[in-house]
């Protein structure tokens, strides 16, 4: 998992409340058990639009790295595959006033951050980006800040365990692997179960 410190990239307004894992990634993208690829079905639905509204169909926002929405993003059923699309698209960050439980977990094991502001911040933020072309935010997860080069800045919290992962680059199996020399030394410790 690649570490996340500071990091700043152009973003993009989702402004839709209670967006949900299927409008994430639809149920026909999910057979694959392979992470890459899935960039084709993020937002399927929206992004076949005739009219070319949606904002990631928009030539401004098709390099995006930050995705800024409104509240309960994520919320649906508990598919990893969401996670996985947002970031075989590019997006390394989210922000929005509140996550789904199970996605933000998955997001977070996965090492796409996670950034809960107050309503009146993601406010700011997309103001901003109307009124400013290739509008860009720097966030530092190690001070816990996002700011712009504008003079806009907001802290938000994080456990500290998903933040030392983050900052670390530590998944599930980097965690175990760390813990390898004792794992070993058990294994040569512990008898052989009988076997027939």
């Amino acid at each position: 998992m690649e570490p996340f410190k500071n990091f700043t990239g152009l973003v993009a307004p989702l402004d839709r409340s209670n967006v949900d894992t299927d409008q994430i990634i639809p149920k026909q993208f999910l057979k694959a058990v392979v992470r890459s690829g899935l960039a084709r079905g993020l937002f399927y639905d929206w992004r076949q639009r005739a009219d070319g509204q949606f904002v990631l169909q928009q030539p401004r926002f098709q390099k995006s790295t930050i995705l800024v929405a409104r509240a309960n993003f994520g919320c649906g059923s508990s598919r990893e595959h969401a996670v996985w699309a947002l970031q075989d698209y590019g997006f390394r960050a989210l922000i929005a006033p509140s996550f789904a439980d199970i996605f933000k977990n998955n997001c977070l094991k996965n090492g796409l951050l996670t950034v809960v502001l107050e309503p009146e911040e993601i406010d700011a933020i997309f103001e901003a980006i109307k009124r400013h072309e290739g509008y860009k935010l720097t966030i530092n997860l190690t001070e816990q800040i996002v700011f712009d080069d504008l003079g806009w800045k907001a802290r938000f919290e994080i456990d500290e365990f998903p933040k030392k992962c983050l900052l670390e680059g530590l998944d599930d199996i980097s965690l175990t692997l760390a813990h390898e020399a004792e794992i070993a030394a058990f294994e040569n410790n512990h008898p052989i179960p009988y076997r027939i």
